[in-house]
């Protein structure tokens, strides 16, 4: 196993190539590393929210208003599908947990249930996700299954994490962690981002935007009597008329946005807020606003009325502006808001927690501190209990490190105090590789054999112990990573990368070192017996 083959040779030597180009961009000031030509490595180790400072926050689904938002969704669909058979009803109301409506004609009650029954979808595995059940008075209700709330609940989430994803992006934010925990919670850490109410400006807005009509017929007075059921009544940011009746009927929805900024109205010099619909979003749009001129055409963010402006004209272009009292910060927010997609789902702040930039460069210079600690302890003791083949054992603990920083580089991954300590960790691992490897040399040494034929068998002996040791770590490693978070996750990530240097370190670049040593020296004797 000691000869000195080509191939171990330039494997060995384009591992530290690696280390050094992947990690040398760590340590060169930026001036410095703007220079360097464009075909080198230029990433740098992405530091943790305990190492940088930034912000972290605690997210929950508002799981009560998602399940109102689908049963008024169904209230809708009951109250159409109905009206479509010709039944009549009356006392539709969406409660709690249910939808309820009487049935006028008794009779009419079965074939009501089997029209309603058609709204329900199925549930992989679950069944069905709607409940519908009658009695002889001709009261009805339809319900969700727990299944179909779980699965919205877990949708919600998963869409909500890109959402939030995308809109940190747009900030500028980089490396953000955005994960679920549990069944309805997020867990957000944005490294540098020292200010959370930033964050919670722009992730905690659901910027669900609707294009409703207003419904011309209802009169300020009314709002205090009976307002119809296919109304709403919003408010509105107008002194001169606090609330709106809407139209629940959605003309035209925030998904259909292909892109929206800030800008300025041409004439009043305010800023505005400028966005462009996709094909089918265009084509309702123009429908509309051909139909409905001179009426009034409702700008609804969030449940609440921006502005309502008179339809002049026919707009065909798939493009429009909102107006309202905008400066040019909030415009520029808005826009990144409907640009980034509508949450689809209300979310509460849990908790929320502020690492200052200050505390996070003193977790640097204690993990700087430790490492440098824990690396001199491992030289001074692998030198001192082998002599020469420690040096070799400490020259292939530096190329590891090289390796180490040169693939988390690489990879982007985000270092964390817990990811030093994966660190320091692995390059005990790989000292231990070392100490089985010579401690079998000398064990063959005193048996007789000659230094060359103990170097060897030291290896080949020794391979087995250190495969299993390291295959039993990285599994827990894997584990870890599965199922940890945060900064467990960040260990687990590091002591990965770590037990693959380590091995590759310990095994080949010390196998090379000692092979050259006895090429040069033509030693009788091991140095470690």
């Amino acid at each position: 196993m000691l000869e000195l083959s080509r191939w171990k040779i330039f494997l060995v030597l384009g591992s530290v190539i690696f280390g050094i180009l992947f990690s040398l961009p760590n340590v060169l000031p930026d001036p410095m590393l703007a220079q360097v030509p464009s075909f080198l490595p230029h990433k740098k180790l992405n530091l943790g929210l305990d190492l940088q400072g930034g912000s972290s926050l605690l997210y929950e689904v508002d799981t009560d208003a998602l399940r109102k938002e689908r049963l008024t969704d169904l209230s809708e669909e009951a109250s159409q599908t109905l009206r479509d058979g010709q039944i009549t009803f009356s006392n539709l109301a969406v409660n709690a947990t249910s939808v309820t409506l009487k049935i006028g004609d008794p009779t009419q009650t079965v074939a009501a249930t089997t029209a309603l029954n058609k709204l329900a979808s199925v549930v992989p595995g679950a069944g069905r996700d709607i409940l519908v059940t009658n009695d002889a008075a001709g009261d009805v209700t339809l319900a969700m299954t727990q299944v179909a709330e779980q699965a919205d609940v877990r949708n919600a989430v998963a869409q909500s994490i890109e959402i939030i994803r995308r809109r940190i992006d747009l900030l500028g934010t980089k490396e953000p962690d955005i994960r679920q925990q549990g069944l309805d919670r997020i867990t957000i850490e944005a490294p540098g981002e020292s200010d959370p109410q930033a964050l919670k400006n722009v992730i905690g807005q659901t910027a669900k935007l609707t294009f409703q009509m207003v419904d011309e017929s209802i009169t300020p007075q009314d709002l205090h009597t009976i307002v119809p059921p296919d109304d709403a009544v919003m408010p509105e940011d107008n002194p001169r008329e606090p609330f709106i009746v809407v139209k629940k009927r959605v003309a035209v929805d925030g998904g259909m946005l292909t892109n929206a900024q800030q800008g300025f109205d041409p004439q009043s010099g305010e800023a505005i807020v400028q966005f462009r619909l996709n094909g089918q979003g265009a084509h309702r749009f123009a429908q509309i606003t051909t139909q409905e001129i001179g009426h009034r055409f409702a700008i609804v963010l969030d449940n609440k009325v921006i502005s309502a402006p008179v339809i002049q004209s026919a707009i065909i272009g798939g493009s429009g502006q909102i107006t309202g009292n905008f400066t040019v910060d909030s415009a520029n927010q808005l826009a990144l808001l409907l640009k980034s997609g509508a949450l689809p789902a209300p979310l509460k702040v849990i908790s929320e927690n502020t690492v200052g930039a200050d505390l996070g460069a003193d977790a640097v210079k204690a993990g700087v501190i430790g490492l440098a600690i824990g690396a001199g302890l491992i030289f001074a003791f692998i030198i001192l209990a082998y002599g020469l083949f420690g040096v070799f054992a400490a020259l292939a603990l530096v190329v590891n490190l090289l390796m180490m920083f040169g693939a988390l580089s690489m990879t982007q991954a985000t270092l964390t105090l817990p990811g030093i300590a994966g660190l320091i960790l692995t390059m005990a691992v790989a000292v231990d590789a070392n100490v089985l490897i010579y401690e079998r040399m000398r064990d063959e040494a005193n048996a007789g054999r000659a230094a060359m034929a103990a170097a060897d068998a030291g290896y080949r002996r020794a391979m087995t112990s250190i495969f299993d040791a390291n295959v039993t770590t990285m599994i827990s490693a894997l584990i870890m990573f599965g199922f940890g978070a945060g900064p467990v996750k960040g260990f687990a990530w590091t002591l990965s990368i770590g037990v693959v240097t380590s091995v590759f370190s310990a095994i080949l670049v010390t196998q090379l070192l000692i092979g050259w040593w006895f090429r040069v020296t033509r030693a009788r004797s091991l140095p470690i017996a």
